[in-house]
């Protein structure tokens, strides 16, 4: 993200009224690989191809903000993989982490584990340090710290369903189990600021947070993301999650959350009334059967639909209603862009790109 990029965002969080109506996306490894046109195992494994893909985003797409930006990351693997799940690998899939607690007696025998030695987390790391001068010689910085949620987490070492069922017959166990993993994610989250000074902003995604009522979110969420989005004082607070949004939302100001990518499911509307407007919105097309399934022609209306459905446009950051899905074409991102009209307007140069 360039400094003219992180600059427009805070505008956006301070609810500054903007000219145009910005266009960002969360892209990672389901996107990137194949619009790039390598596969998911090379992205993972060539630190190069890992570059020169993120390079070729930021560069075709000067005037969308790319969150969280040249984004090192092993799909859902990262953070189980510390507590040492086996984690399987495929040429054009994503990996996928396996469960290590098959009883909750297993819960007790867990034991907090040091990101800067552990799992691929030193990956993450040496990836970002490798790059970090092609990187800002691009005119961009790494801005975020990132992780995957305290629930997001334990339903890998666990499994979804074992998880949600032992909210109802286990919860100790399970507070036991989240204050482990929210102990690492924390110190997870200080080992990148403290490896990148230009980091002032954190990421967590966690779509388990969606399958909660408003009672297991207050005891098992709530507590758990505010350590987390507190692990270190940021100017950009960025929470995920595209399952239901309708709990978690109006909570998102006491966990200083200040930037949401929601559910398609929500429209903005309600979202802006369920977070008080305090909170930047990013969302809100459909990704899969818009972005990637829909033709340009879809693409353009349904943008176009979005934005003159909602009155009050401040706090808005126009995506998708989750991350950027496979399958998404340069001519789709082209048709979004063009419906909100920011191609007059390069924000990385400012430059007239008509």
């Amino acid at each position: 993200m360039t400094n003219k990029q992180w600059q427009l965002l805070l505008d956006l969080i301070q609810g500054k009224k903007l000219e145009c109506t910005p266009v960002g996306f969360i892209i990672d490894s389901p996107w990137i690989p194949g619009w790039a046109g390598i596969s998911t195992l090379d992205y993972f494994t060539s630190d190069n191809l890992w570059f020169e893909a993120n390079l070729k985003a930021v560069r075709e797409f000067p005037e969308v903000l790319f969150l969280p930006g040249f984004w090192s990351e092993y799909g859902m693997c990262t953070e189980p993989s510390a507590f040492g799940a086996k984690c399987t690998w495929h040429e054009n899939e994503l990996p996928f982490a396996d469960k290590i607690i098959h009883s909750m007696d297993d819960i007790d025998r867990l034991i907090c584990p040091d990101p800067k030695k552990e799992g691929l987390a030193p990956f993450v790391l040496k990836r970002l340090a490798r790059y970090r001068k092609p990187i800002e010689a691009e005119g961009h910085a790494i801005r975020f710290a990132v992780a995957r949620g305290p629930l997001n987490v334990a339903s890998f070492l666990m499994g979804t369903t074992e998880f949600l069922i032992g909210l109802r017959t286990e919860p100790e166990k399970i507070h036991k189990l989240l204050l482990v993993i929210t102990d690492y994610l924390c110190q997870w989250l200080q080992t990148q600021k403290a490896a990148f000074d230009s980091i002032d902003g954190i990421l967590v995604l966690d779509d388990i947070v969606g399958f909660c009522g408003e009672p297991d979110f207050l005891e098992f969420a709530k507590p758990y993301l505010s350590q987390v989005f507190n692990a270190f004082p940021a100017a950009v607070k960025f929470f995920h999650n595209d399952a239901d949004g309708r709990v978690c939302a109006p909570h998102l100001p006491d966990l200083s959350v200040n930037l949401f990518n929601f559910s398609f499911l929500h429209t903005f509307t309600e979202m802006k009334e369920w977070t008080h407007n305090q909170v930047v919105l990013v969302g809100n097309l459909p990704p899969r059967d818009t972005l990637a399934l829909g033709s340009a022609e879809d693409v353009f209306r349904q943008v176009q639909e979005t934005i003159s459905s909602v009155s009050d446009k401040t706090r808005i950051l126009l995506s998708a209603g989750g991350g950027m899905p496979d399958g998404v074409s340069s001519e789709n991102i082209n048709a979004f862009l063009r419906a909100v009209e920011c191609k007059k307007v390069n924000v990385l140069s400012g430059a007239d790109v008509k």
